[in-house]
């Protein structure tokens, strides 16, 4: 599903204008990006948490050159989902 998809389905069931919403969920992306950026985790009851995780230094290597490289700590943002939300998707979703 796209954003723009997301931002229809809102519109149709809340009857609210396609702009209003696209604008309102734009703003919730940006609010979660910017809060991710000054390293606070956000948290959605029911649904979710937006995290940040550290990723150690590691060995990495160049299979071009034939050498190693070293790839430095860094973070990385990541979603973990609500346990109620896990269990709907296992419930529901089947399997082709």
């Amino acid at each position: 599903m796209t954003k723009a998809e997301i931002v229809s389905n809102i519109s149709d069931k809340s009857g609210i204008e396609k702009a209003d919403v696209l604008a309102t969920v734009e703003a919730f992306m940006e609010e979660v990006k910017s809060s991710l950026e000054k390293g606070d985790n956000v948290y959605l009851r029911g649904f979710g948490s937006f995290i940040i995780k550290t990723r150690a230094e590691k060995t990495g290597r160049n299979i071009s050159k034939n050498t190693t490289i070293k790839i430095p700590a860094h973070n990385i943002p990541s979603f973990k989902p609500a346990k109620v939300f896990v269990e709907g998707v296992k419930n529901k979703v089947t399997v082709a």
